[in-house]
C-alpha cells in the first residue's frame, strides 16, 4: 500500500485532506485521488474508495458528510445512500465515490477519469 501524496494547502486542498483523513479513519479501502483541475469544471478533485459492505459504504458516506459540515464546509449532498452499492458525496470542490468492490470494478471510474495521461494524486 502506498501513502497518499500530500494534498495542496488551503481551499479545495484542505477539503481534500479532510476527506482523505476521514476515509482513512473509517478504514476505506483502495483510496484513489484524481486531480480534475484541467479535466473538468465539476470539481477540483475526485476521490474513489471502497467499503467492504453496503453497511460500511453507507456509514462512511454519512460520517464523511457530517464531518465536512462540522468542519465548516458547505453541506455535502449524498446520492445512492438507500442502496449503498455506490454512494456519491458531492462536497463542492471534492467529489467522493464510495463503492462496494464489485460495483467499483464494474464502473471503473479511475480509468474513465484518469485518461491515462495524468497519474492520480495518490493512492492508499
Amino acid at each position: 500500500m502506498t501513502e497518499p501524496a500530500d494534498p495542496p494547502a488551503g481551499g479545495s486542498g484542505a477539503l481534500l485532506a479532510l476527506v482523505l483523513k476521514q476515509l482513512d479513519d473509517d478504514q476505506a479501502q483502495d483510496i484513489v485521488t484524481i486531480d480534475l483541475a484541467d479535466k473538468s469544471s465539476i470539481a477540483d478533485y475526485m476521490v474513489i474508495a471502497s467499503g467492504r459492505s453496503t453497511r460500511q459504504v453507507a456509514s462512511m458516506a454519512q460520517k464523511l458528510a457530517e464531518e465536512v459540515k462540522r468542519r465548516g464546509h458547505d453541506p455535502a449532498r449524498l446520492e445512492g445512500l438507500p442502496a449503498a452499492d455506490w454512494v456519491l458525496i458531492d462536497a463542492g470542490d471534492v467529489v467522493v465515490h464510495i463503492f462496494r468492490p464489485e460495483v467499483r470494478s464494474f464502473y471503473n471510474l479511475e480509468r474513465m477519469w484518469a485518461f491515462g495521461d495524468t497519474p492520480a494524486v495518490g493512492t492508499a
